[in-house]
């Protein structure tokens, strides 16, 4: 199977990503739409894509990551607002129904749009996702504070990495991920660095926003509500020890709330669809066809 990069056109900005190229796979295959986690990009995909035969794949960059375009400064970088994006982005493929393979961020991302678009919604497979991090309401209003106070501060420069090498082991350092893959969101998610005093080397695409407090999150019980609102089949796979910010009661009792879902959970990392993608695919490949 071959891959093509590809640029969509949407009131959100350009989305970049990329998809298995029209020859490379059966016409009557399910259409699935792949939205990655948070700071990572569409290469988050490359590992697991050819254990995924009969399936036309789209990739896609998320607002702010990757190549695509950042949102203005006067928008959010909220899960509805991403929500809203990748409806538009299946928009401008002209698909009006499919699946998608969501991991993390991009598995909260795809519960959003099940549960508000079910018509359009065909089959949901999440990795390491079931809805998007919820918030404590006794936090809220310090949660706003912290948010405003860092739109204030003036922006610092990005960090600058001599060569794409230098950015990988930063990458690895951050923790949760292997040099391998980390090598391939690294070399989609660096450019070379321009303008101001950075002379040479590369930085990070990704905008910088991304890493400020979120203003408002909704509540755990708000979360539960749309994932039991989600009507079409859902296949969860889990990573065993949970994330801290996931943990497993979270993780369960949001499972219980599916209508239709299945669960497989391994002994891997958080990015496990890049690490163990044939495992992962065992599990997603024939749910996403429908076998």
């Amino acid at each position: 199977m071959t891959v093509e990069e590809l640029h969509l056109d949407t009131v959100f900005g350009r989305l970049a990503g990329w998809r298995i190229h029209p020859r490379a796979h059966t016409t009557d295959g399910p259409r699935v739409l792949a939205l990655h986690g948070w700071l990572d990009n569409a290469a988050s995909f490359l590992p697991i894509q050819p254990h995924l035969p009969g399936v036309e794949l789209v990739a896609l960059d998320m607002p702010g990551h990757g190549a695509s375009a950042h949102l203005p400064l006067a928008a959010e970088y909220t899960v509805v607002n991403m929500a809203r994006a990748i409806v538009a982005a299946a928009d401008a493929l002209g698909w009006d129904r499919f699946s998608m393979l969501g991991h993390s961020l991009g598995g909260a991302v795809a519960s959003v749009v099940a549960a508000a678009l079910p018509q359009r919604i065909v089959r949901l497979a999440l990795v390491e996702s079931l809805g998007a991090l919820a918030e404590d309401e006794q936090k809220s209003a310090r949660h706003l504070r912290e948010a405003f106070a860092a739109g204030e501060r003036r922006r610092r420069p990005l960090r600058t990495f001599a060569d794409p090498a230098e950015a990988t082991r930063a990458r690895v350092t951050a923790g949760g991920i292997g040099e391998a893959a980390a090598r391939l969101l690294v070399e989609r998610g660096i450019a070379p660095a321009r303008g101001g005093d950075r002379q040479g080397g590369f930085t990070w695409r990704s905008d910088p926003r991304l890493t400020r407090p979120t203003a408002i999150r909704m509540s755990e019980g708000q979360i539960r509500d749309q994932i039991a609102a989600i009507e079409c089949p859902v296949q969860v796979v889990y990573a065993r020890p949970a994330q801290t910010y996931f943990p497993e009661p979270v993780r369960q009792a949001r499972f219980d709330c599916l209508r239709d879902g299945r669960l497989a959970v391994f002994d891997a990392g958080h990015h496990l669809h890049m690490e163990q993608p044939e495992q992962v695919a065992a599990v997603v490949a024939p749910f996403l066809r429908g076998d």
